[in-house]
């Protein structure tokens, strides 16, 4: 399998890439920033990427993955471009507008298109029992922390958003997002208080506190290592090769069984 790579530069983006080649794929790095090599192959500019999407005899083979670890204005420039070229794209970049979730929606319509906020399998498992604890605990004031490096440029985090999406889907009426505190703001009715932390080089770390009732219930992910996500961005490239064209999420490919 080829697997172009794009962001192979930056933290996540080179843990992808080491990844496929580990497993024994073809990697093609991809940067806009091309000097040196990652896993020892050597970057490609991001000026080459549709030559690069399209070889194979010519034409881009069936085989051949789009992985996006990049900021969102790019994200949609190479989506656009794999979706040109007939290539499945597994996106992991956060931070989209809606314009611009609507471009990578619009590209699913003619290649299957996997975008997931987090590729690690134990936030697939926290969406899971968020939502039953959510539903379980009607009522219940509901606040959400996120702790990412000091170099993470979308806040709150896009696993934030997941969760909190995740929450309102659990609940009857959406819950009212409250982004920090400051001053006199007594908490009213129907809020989730999310509060973002930025410093060193965290991972990635998301918290969901539950509080009513003299209890207190906290559910908590943290990322060891970027090769979790890594790890799941690969699983997802290997089960998207012989999908439909379509709009696919990370929890299909834990439902599916991938490996």
């Amino acid at each position: 399998m080829r697997v172009v790579v794009t962001g192979a530069t930056g933290r996540t983006g080179g843990e992808v890439a080491r990844e496929v080649h580990d497993r024994g794929h073809d990697l093609i790095p991809v940067s806009r920033e091309p000097a040196g090599s990652v896993a020892g192959v050597d970057l490609y500019p991001a000026a080459d990427l549709p030559a690069l999407l399209a070889e194979d005899g010519g034409e881009a083979g069936d085989d051949t993955v789009l992985v996006d670890f990049t900021v969102p204005v790019a994200s949609v420039d190479y989506v656009g471009q794999a979706a040109e070229a007939g290539v499945p794209a597994v996106v992991g970049t956060t931070g989209f507008d809606g314009n611009e979730r609507a471009a990578l929606e619009d590209a699913a319509e003619s290649v299957p298109v996997l975008k997931a906020s987090n590729f690690a399998r134990g936030v697939q498992a926290l969406l899971n029992v968020v939502r039953e604890a959510a539903t379980a605990l009607p009522g219940y004031d509901v606040e959400l922390t996120e702790t990412h490096h000091d170099g993470k440029r979308d806040a709150p985090s896009g696993t934030a958003t997941t969760l909190l999406d995740a929450l309102d889907g659990a609940r009857d009426d959406a819950l009212d997002r409250t982004y920090g505190r400051e001053g006199e703001d007594p908490r009213e009715p129907g809020q989730v208080g999310v509060h973002v932390r930025r410093g060193g080089n965290v991972r990635g770390e998301h918290e969901v506190l539950f509080a009513g009732n003299d209890e207190v219930v906290t559910l908590t992910h943290r990322a060891e290592s970027r090769g979790v996500f890594a790890a799941g961005a690969v699983d997802a490239v290997e089960w998207l090769t012989d999908r439909p064209a379509g709009w696919y999420e990370f929890g299909d490919v834990i439902g599916d069984g991938g490996d």
